[in-house]
């Protein structure tokens, strides 16, 4: 058979809006969601995915006895036999107990280039340790008591395209640094997290968002104001203008923030694809001392998009159907945005909120439109986590508003994982099947790859249009803010028709580390809004 050739040319990321028909089951069109696990032994504060599939998480280490303990014979020297660190395989609902011994709380982090997740800082003598931990079946974390220059608490992080990574800022830190850290590290001041503090005791710029702008400077938005950073030459190169409304939007008038997806369609390493920020929720900046007299201020609706490139950036505003503080955004395979997790009323920290948002909300950026989701029936309030998963599911995890394991609080403890299932994976569409990659997992900047896909179903309605290939940076999540995460939609150049339901997609990989730092992705295949389950790819390594 003579193969059918196809050209392809992205221009628009196209719309995953499902269909709408009265005859499509629910789920079909608002997800659904299923619990995981009942107990995973320890409160979800802090997540990372692994290029095993395994997701790491963790809390603090001074919380009380948690729920898991290690064997006899494996309990660390001198101190009790209480886990506060799992790995959880989602496949087979696995849980590993994992030895952490220096504090945690409110820490940071990312996944390295190899796939070695690091991460930095805590509270008390953890913080300026950096711990690693590798993707291996019995591998467990590795301390490294002074593996910072200044203390990091609530800190943020970023993977850079030199493949090492800058942390900024931490309780009283206005300044970042690098890791690892060698001989010769120094910090560097940072005058602009001076310049948005609201109180010592309650800043408002704690967990800065921050992310890599294609022309390799960091973006870092605090309070209700942002700058670009050449954190090489240490000089702000240019101030963006305030977010209107009035509202704060980082701990502990917590919101949350994306970089939205990226389209690489004619991009190259002299002319990057477009850089949008994306901000949504938060609260007023006295919730926090109104939350503390038993007062809970409605938090925002309110969302802003940011083009960090344009010759004259202003904030473009819209609202979500539900008011939100402490929410997740996570970007999904597609394109789209999930905003779940968090309550409406207070601020972030303990018993400092009321009336959880139980139901997850979409959002389109291509037609700026925000779709309710099926609601959970488990809260989610401070302390939660959520990640994507390589089948398309979404984990969410966490919720500890309290100073202890406390499992009779008004939001007790929780220990359970679940897993929301966006409504992309219910049909009735076809989801594509990724059934190989030509070059291989090791990829370079600017390098054509072949990968062949299956979708099955009736040829004739095959549109070629409908399909795109993404690549997802995985993140580092914790208190609403998934740092690192990254998605690109990379050029095709054609799509050929191999056999019976088989094709073949031509595509160019990113072409420089400004755009891609080097390490993991998810690589998918998505067509009409449904997504391949995706494979991992190393790149730039």
């Amino acid at each position: 058979m003579v193969p059918v050739i196809i050209i392809l040319l992205l221009s628009t990321l196209p719309s995953s809006s499902s269909s709408s028909s009265s005859s499509i089951p629910n789920y079909s069109t608002k997800g659904k969601w299923k619990l995981l696990k009942s107990s995973i032994g320890v409160s979800a504060m802090h997540m990372a995915l692994l290029p095993n599939d395994r997701v790491i998480t963790f809390d603090r280490t001074d919380f009380g006895p948690s729920n898991i303990t290690f064997p006899a014979e494996k309990c660390p020297p001198g101190l009790d036999c209480y886990a506060h660190s799992v790995e959880f395989y989602p496949a087979k609902r696995g849980v590993r107990p994992l030895t952490i011994l220096s504090d945690t709380w409110c820490s940071s982090g990312a996944l390295l280039p190899n796939g070695v997740l690091i991460q930095s800082g805590g509270n008390n003598a953890g913080e300026r340790v950096v711990r690693t931990f590798s993707p291996c079946d019995d591998c467990d974390w590795v301390e490294t008591r002074n593996g910072l220059v200044s203390p990091r608490w609530y800190a943020s992080n970023q993977l850079l395209p030199n493949g090492k990574v800058i942390i900024v800022g931490g309780r009283r830190q206005f300044t970042y640094e690098f890791i690892p850290k060698s001989s010769t590290s120094v910090e560097y001041q940072l005058p602009f997290l001076k310049e948005t503090i609201r109180s010592d005791a309650f800043p408002n710029n704690l967990y800065p968002f921050i992310h890599l702008n294609t022309d390799g400077n960091l973006f870092i938005f605090a309070n209700d104001r942002a700058i670009l950073l050449d954190y090489v030459h240490n000089k702000v190169v240019r101030r963006y203008p305030v977010m209107p409304g009035g509202v704060s939007r980082n701990y502990p008038s917590t919101g949350s923030s994306v970089l939205l997806p990226m389209n690489l369609s004619s991009s190259s390493a002299t002319t990057p694809p477009v850089a949008e920020v994306f901000v949504c929720g938060g609260t007023v900046p006295e919730a926090v001392d109104k939350a503390i007299v038993g007062v809970f201020v409605e938090g925002s609706k309110t969302c802003g998009r940011l083009r960090l490139n344009d010759a004259n950036p202003g904030w473009e505003m819209t609202e979500m159907p539900l008011r939100r503080i402490m929410g997740d955004m996570l970007l999904l395979p597609t394109g789209d945005v999930l905003i779940i997790n968090g309550a409406a009323r207070g601020a972030a920290g303990w018993e400092f909120a009321r009336e959880p948002v139980l139901e997850p909300v979409l959002y389109e950026p291509g037609s700026k439109m925000f779709r309710k989701m099926n609601p959970t029936t488990i809260p989610r309030m401070y302390h939660s986590s959520a990640h994507l998963l390589s089948d398309g599911r979404v984990i969410v995890g966490g919720s500890n508003p309290n100073s202890n394991y406390n499992f009779s609080a008004l939001f007790p403890t929780e220990l359970s994982v679940e897993a929301f299932s966006p409504p992309y994976l219910f049909g009735p569409k076809s989801r594509p099947n990724i059934t190989g990659i030509r070059s291989g997992i090791n990829l370079v900047y600017g390098q054509k790859i072949v990968v062949n896909f299956r979708l099955k179903g009736d040829e004739k309605k095959f549109k070629d249009g409908k399909v795109y290939v993404t690549m997802m940076a995985p993140s580092f999540t914790t208190h609403s803010f998934s740092m690192n995460q990254r998605l690109l939609v990379v050029e095709v150049a054609e799509i050929r028709r191999r056999f019976a339901e088989n094709y073949a997609v031509v595509c160019l990989t990113p072409a420089t580390p400004q755009v891609a730092p080097p390490g993991y992705y998810q690589l998918s295949v998505v067509y009409d809004g449904v997504p391949s389950r995706s494979r991992w790819v190393q790149i730039g390594s």
